[in-house]
């Protein structure tokens, strides 16, 4: 990421944003009337879907720098953004594979309990997510025509728990696709249930179910994409994939011609 220098409260950038290019002036466009640079503002949302930081450590880490922002100002810019950029993170991918793996999983909010749908190919990489107060055929068919919309095409496969809805749904909206039902199978799924499980712990808990599907719709895309398989990567590979997808964030943030 970029250098912030800082001297007795002054910030300055290594980055020239308005040198008079299209990128610089995407940048501009997308950060206008806003007090601080698309720089500060997307290192921030950076911090936060990344790692498991509250908006009151990025603050603490921010002054550190020499750079006074409010948590609340933060949280605006983590709204604001974040999907925004999870979004054009989504739209990169190079490959999703037609085998997918779909799961659900007990999230209670306030006391009562609601079920948070997720969808991840078979290289892990989660597809979309729902969350839903049931978890009957509706709500199967519901999950399934988002996912479908959303990627565009239709899998394959599809492996799920012994859950009678999912059949019953597939009956209904994917009838020519294979379907494979057994616990064991579908480890995938549930393993990518557990960043979920320590955002949630970091939180507190969600507060609604419409802030969670915000949150976590814009997590995940964000989070995998500085997250990939070290342990499947040599450490020259792994470093490599890193940069390469630093300066794919700067070009989602709009900070292309970033040093």
């Amino acid at each position: 990421m970029n250098k912030f220098n800082c001297y007795k409260g002054i910030v300055n950038l290594t980055h020239k944003q308005d040198d008079g290019s299209e990128s610089a002036r995407d940048c501009l466009s997308m950060y206008a009337r806003y007090r601080f640079p698309g720089e500060i503002i997307s290192y921030c949302v950076w911090l936060y879907y990344t790692f498991p930081l509250s908006y009151r450590d990025i603050e603490k880490m921010m002054l550190y720098r020499g750079i006074e922002v409010t948590y609340e100002t933060i949280r605006e810019w983590c709204q604001k953004f974040g999907q925004q950029y999870a979004n054009q993170l989504r739209r990169k991918r190079a490959y999703i594979a037609d085998k997918w793996h779909l799961d659900e999983v007990v999230v209670t909010i306030k006391g009562q309990q609601y079920y948070l749908w997720r969808a991840v190919d078979a290289e892990g990489t989660v597809l979309d997510i729902l969350m839903q107060r049931q978890r009957d055929t509706k709500a199967a068919k519901r999950f399934f025509r988002k996912l479908l919309k959303q990627q565009g095409f239709t899998p394959r496969v599809i492996v799920t728990d012994k859950l009678a809805s999912y059949e019953a749904a597939k009956k209904q909206v994917l009838k020519s696709v294979e379907h494979r039902q057994h616990k064991g199978l579908n480890n995938r799924a549930e393993n990518s249930h557990q960043p979920t499980r320590t955002r949630e712990r970091r939180m507190r808990k969600f507060k609604s179910p419409g802030q969670a599907q915000r949150f976590l719709s814009a997590f995940r895309p964000i989070r995998d994409h500085f997250h990939p398989k070290q342990h499947q990567l040599t450490a020259q590979r792994y470093r490599q994939l890193l940069r390469q997808r630093f300066q794919d964030w700067q070009n989602v943030v709009g900070l292309k011609s970033a040093a």
